[in-house]
């Protein structure tokens, strides 16, 4: 880029939320990278997030989202809730039926996505019938 030659500076998470907050800041502050590429889990961008924010650093999160979140230190590349859940669920509540039962991974993403489709259902005369979560 503009003549010079990018070298990537390569960190592994460990799939553990703290470790991504530690190699994020190792990443800015030791390593001096121009951006980062990564995360996986929203429960890994809200380990980093604060860390972007502290340092002024830039994070490109690829995967889709739950939304409800904004950071000026973050592209959020994937798709949220309203580009993608909701749509399906309106497709389903006309076409296939008004009960829903949920389930999901516990963790940030499936819970948060599920009150957003509650609260859909109860807008949308939706009926929720049960809800479940794995560990």
């Amino acid at each position: 880029v503009l003549g010079k030659k990018i070298i990537p500076v390569l960190e592994d998470g460990a799939s553990d939320w703290p470790t991504f907050a530690e190699k994020a800041r190792k990443l800015i502050s030791e390593d001096k990278v121009a951006t980062v590429f990564g995360g996986w889990t929203s429960a890994s961008r809200k380990a980093m997030k604060p860390v972007f924010e502290e340092l002024n650093g830039l994070l490109w999160y690829p995967v889709q989202y739950e939304g409800l979140e904004a950071s000026p230190n973050i592209f959020y590349t994937g798709a949220t809730t309203n580009q993608q859940i909701v749509p399906s669920v309106s497709w389903l509540l006309e076409n296939r039926g008004k009960k829903f039962y949920l389930l999901g991974s516990d963790y940030v993403f499936p819970r948060t996505a599920n009150l957003i489709i509650k609260e859909q259902l109860k807008a949308e005369g939706g009926e929720l019938v049960g809800e479940e979560y794995t560990p």
